[in-house]
């Protein structure tokens, strides 16, 4: 743990005394990497924090808010998107030596439990798995988004109501063209 990150906290004042609390308002930017193939967070935005730090006896429990703005594409249209998101986080940082004790009891799950590094927490797993459990699977620009069309590329929603393409077969191609030569000589395809 880097304890220059911003995302790391001091939980020093609190002093392992059950029921102490503070409350942490800071903007953190956003790493690179926050987000998913198709959503992301804006990578020069502020994650905004507003969180609440409770001493508790097995650790500090962290609880509150996290504000992003999100970027990515339409799954249907490929039209950019952007949103705010805010996001509630709730998670226990265990006391150090926690893990430990509970593997030594058989405890299978407590390889994934966090722990305090001597005073201090990190919360950038934390805000990470919360903001991009949140971000939507396929986003979409709009509930009623149409998508693009098959024979264009362009958006539906954008073209006429009456907007198709008549694909016709290469195959049947000539039998097309003698009949619109037939038209234009007034006949109906007869033996002349």
């Amino acid at each position: 743990m880097d304890s220059r990150s911003p995302f790391v906290i001091s939980t020093h004042d609190l002093a392992r005394q059950p029921g102490t609390l503070r409350t942490v308002e800071r903007a953190v930017p956003a790493p690179e990497d926050f987000g998913t193939a198709v959503m992301r967070v804006v990578p020069t935005s502020d994650i905004r924090l507003d969180l609440r730090l409770e001493a508790v006896m097995e650790g500090v429990l962290v609880s509150g808010d996290v504000a992003v703005e999100l970027q990515g594409e339409c799954s249907r249209c490929l039209r950019e998107i952007t949103e705010s998101r805010t996001i509630e986080v709730s998670e226990l940082f265990f006391y150090p030596g926690a893990r430990a004790a509970a593997l030594a009891d058989g405890d299978e799950e407590a390889e994934d439990m966090l722990e305090l590094e001597g005073e201090l927490l990190d919360l950038e797993p934390v805000v990470r798995d919360a903001v991009v459990t949140a971000m939507p699977f396929r986003p979409l620009c709009e509930p009623s988004c149409a998508g693009l069309c098959a024979g264009c590329g362009e958006r539906l929603d954008d073209l006429p109501a009456d907007h198709e393409h008549v694909d016709l077969d290469p195959r049947w191609a000539a039998l097309a063209g003698l009949a619109a030569d037939d038209a234009a000589d007034g006949t109906d395809g007869e033996a002349r």
